[in-house]
């Protein structure tokens, strides 16, 4: 194993250990001595936006674009960052040029649909909730994230539906759905009374 490689065990190893601020410090050893090292850029970047240093962490991302532009990984951390940070439509800039390439990337398809729902844009992000759903029916979360744009939506019936598939799933969508300032409006509905009791 080469003294690098040993360098990049150490510090994912840090990072693993949620050690970020040694992890940060092996990375950047290792930036410095091999500009090039896309692991080490995109470990850089991932362990920045765990210390939710969220631009930091854009920055190394985009370097390791530069010299690599059509790095997924590199891409998909880039939209979960600029997400934190609030910059949808840069975010959905990104997904769609990966979903240009691969229609079906469901990572990308979930940042898809919650940031379309940030952005209030509901109808479109229950078409990707429903894209992911033909693949993955069971997908608690997705359902739960098309039931939240369903109320959006005023489709109360079809919300109730959805949450209820959800709650099959797995009962924490009831506590989500208690907890939620959304389902507010549903909470004289005796069907949503009974699915969250």
């Amino acid at each position: 194993m080469s003294h690098l490689d040993e360098l990049l065990k150490s510090a994912n190893n840090l990072f693993l250990k949620k050690q970020f601020t040694n992890a940060i410090s092996i990375y950047k050893k290792i930036i410095d001595i091999d500009p090039n090292n896309l692991n080490a850029i995109n470990n850089m970047g991932y362990t920045l936006n765990k210390s939710k240093k969220y631009k930091e962490a854009i920055c190394y991302y985009e370097t390791g674009l530069m010299k690599n532009p059509k790095e997924k990984t590199l891409l998909i951390n880039k939209i979960s960052a600029l997400r934190k940070i609030k910059m949808f439509n840069s975010a959905l800039d990104n997904c769609n040029a990966i979903l240009n390439e691969t229609p079906d990337e469901l990572v990308v398809l979930y940042h898809k649909l919650r940031i379309l729902h940030m952005l209030k844009k509901y109808e479109e992000s229950l078409e990707i909730c429903d894209k992911i759903l033909l693949i993955y029916p069971n997908n608690g979360d997705v359902l739960f994230d098309k039931a939240c744009n369903l109320l959006l939506l005023n489709r109360n019936n079809s919300c109730l539906e959805s949450l209820k598939s959800a709650i099959k799933i797995s009962n924490k969508f009831k506590l989500k759905a208690r907890s939620n300032s959304l389902y507010k409006k549903l909470e004289k509905n005796q069907i949503f009374i009974k699915l969250i009791e």
